[in-house]
């Protein structure tokens, strides 16, 4: 596990340690033993940078995901980058009356189910990714708290 915080601004370093204990343990749930997941922490003003860069959206969003290529044919096979942009995650939070950690946690498990090729454009693919998260977190992510709200 590769994480990084710095620049994410106050709490990121406890927060990013909590996430990486939470990562692993989702990838343990998802049987990827033997992989690599670079997480990153990062406030709006980063965020939007990377979204206007990789998505030619110029606004912060909650997540990003960019799958690795092919690994090396030794050593931890990488999955690739999760971004997770600590400002939205409680600026959302204060807004759902949800904590910070369970919506952190909800970005995690969405923006790793993104690595390993789930998506959510067609209703057969998001029914299975909202699934999924809900087996990952044991209450609604992302995708069943839109379809709740």
């Amino acid at each position: 596990m590769l994480l990084s915080t710095e620049g994410a601004g106050r709490g990121a370093a406890a927060q990013g340690a909590r996430l990486e204990r939470l990562a692993l343990r989702f990838m343990t749930g998802l049987r990827l033993s033997g992989s690599e997941l670079s997480l990153t922490l990062v406030r709006d003003t980063e965020m939007r940078r990377l979204n206007a860069q990789w998505r030619a959206k110029d606004k912060p969003t909650d997540v990003l995901s960019f799958p690795a290529g092919e690994g090396p044919a030794v050593g931890l096979r990488p999955l690739g980058d999760v971004v997770i942009s600590l400002d939205t995650g409680r600026r959302v939070a204060r807004q759902l009356g949800a904590t910070l950690e369970e919506e952190l946690a909800r970005y995690l498990a969405h923006g790793l189910l993104h690595l390993l090729g789930h998506d959510h454009h067609r209703k057969d693919e998001a029914r299975r990714m909202r699934a999924e998260e809900e087996r990952l977190l044991g209450f609604a992510g992302m995708l069943g708290r839109a379809a709740d709200s």
